[in-house]
């Protein structure tokens, strides 16, 4: 029986061609990056706030519990507070 080499004399000769292609890869390796332009950020944002705004119910019933304690309270309406609204309602017309 006879066995021929299959892989050459030189047995130093595919550890050498390894080496020199690992090198070459690591020369021309180049990090991936992208680039958003201000526009698309801004859009981004503006999708987010239409979406917190669906999600956000119009009407917030804590809110309305809280005042309507105030309001049976005798005590709570007074001058003051009495100013005081009708100075946010009149800011609010443009009065």
């Amino acid at each position: 029986m006879m066995i021929e080499r299959l892989g050459g004399l030189d047995p130093l000769k595919n550890v050498q061609s390894t080496h020199k292609t690992q090198s070459r890869v690591e020369t021309s390796f180049h990090a991936d990056s992208i680039s958003v332009s201000d526009e698309a950020k801004e859009l981004a944002e503006a999708y987010y706030a239409k979406e917190v705004a669906a999600a956000t119910p119009d009407v917030r019933m804590d809110r309305i519990a809280e005042v309507r304690e105030k309001l049976m309270n005798p005590g709570y309406i007074n001058n003051a507070v009495i100013e005081t609204v009708a100075d946010k309602l009149m800011d609010a017309f443009g009065i």
